[in-house]
């Protein structure tokens, strides 16, 4: 039996839930958000309390439950809190700075990068060693971290480049003589 998703997923006030055969939309003050359901997965709502329901055969029906279970806590609390990830530029001169719906990062590359801000994704450089990306879909918060991290990895080396806030850099040593 999955552990996973038998824990009920609590809705909290000022969030929308809405289940169609298929399908499970929820709407808050972070946006609105929507998911497919498999067929042999069901969800029912008890009050503020949303609980999964599922066959236990065939045996993958139980692993299922526990990925929409998740996947519908995730999308509950996207819409009502929304989700968070910090990266940091480590380098001399490496900058970020936002113009509009645009990211101009200054990477230590001979032209500076421009990253087009995605919709539903919402990126500001308090500082211009820092960049804060939020958004309602944890999936697309985490793809556009990994993306821009991914424009310049940390250097095993020096540890130059775009980490995530708290990442610690294994460095290693230079050749010795």
């Amino acid at each position: 039996m999955s552990r996973v998703a038998r824990m009920p997923i609590p809705v909290p006030p000022g969030v929308e839930v809405s289940i169609e055969p298929g399908h499970v939309r929820a709407k808050g003050p972070k946006g609105h958000l929507g998911l497919e359901v498999p067929d042999v997965i069901g969800l029912e709502r008890e009050g503020d309390v949303l609980h999964v329901r599922w066959s236990p055969e065939p045996r993958k029906n139980v692993a299922l439950a526990g990925t929409v279970r998740a996947l519908v806590a995730n999308l509950v609390r996207g819409v009502s809190e929304g989700f968070v990830k910090r990266l940091e530029l480590s380098g001399v001169g490496f900058r970020a700075q936002v113009q509009g719906r645009q990211l101009h990062l200054t990477l230590g590359f001979s032209h500076p990068v421009v990253y087009p801000i995605p919709e539903g994704i919402t990126i500001e450089a308090p500082s211009q060693t820092e960049i804060v990306v939020r958004g309602a879909d944890r999936q697309r918060v985490g793809q556009v971290a990994a993306d821009l991290r991914a424009l310049r990895r940390p250097d095993p080396y020096k540890g130059k480049g775009v980490r995530y806030a708290g990442e610690k850099i294994v460095l290693k040593e230079t050749k010795k003589k």
